[in-house]
């Protein structure tokens, strides 16, 4: 099973902002460069994870992003769902109609139970988890968020 890049994004924004001490904000083009990420890419994850309350926002010249309390005890599992826009991992659609086999086919619900399974391995992660050590530790000075 693969994540799309949009869920990998949205994963390493969460991962950042969860190793960063509790009231400690950043930018969105601090989190970008640190995350490795286009800016505008990130500020299309932000902009997610901000409506499903993973991630609070605050305006202005002193504002910045970080990570929301309801962010920091959801799942990986969880958000990934949330996150995940495809219907079926099976292309059982082209352009030249149907594939001739739908209707006898098992495939898309075998699919779609192992897309589950691989959820409900990762429900068992807290996103808090993620980043090793104590807040404000190797993570972030690796990065150069903290000396």
């Amino acid at each position: 099973m693969r994540i799309n890049a949009f869920s990998d994004v949205c994963l390493r924004v969460v991962m950042l902002l969860a190793a960063a001490p509790e009231s400690a904000t950043y930018t969105s083009r601090v989190v970008a460069a640190e995350v490795g990420t286009p800016y505008n890419h990130v500020t299309k994850a932000i902009r997610r994870l901000g409506e499903l309350g993973l991630v609070e926002v605050i305006r202005g010249r002193t504002g910045g992003v970080r990570i929301s309390m309801l962010g920091r005890e959801a799942t990986v599992g969880a958000l990934l769902r949330q996150l995940d826009t495809r219907t079926d991992l099976a292309a059982c659609d082209s352009p030249n109609g149907p594939c001739p086999l739908l209707s006898g086919c098992g495939l898309r619900g075998a699919l779609r139970r192992a897309r589950e399974a691989f959820y409900r391995e990762l429900d068992g992660i807290v996103i808090a988890a993620l980043p090793h050590g104590k807040p404000g530790g190797p993570v972030l000075v690796e990065l150069g968020l903290v000396r």
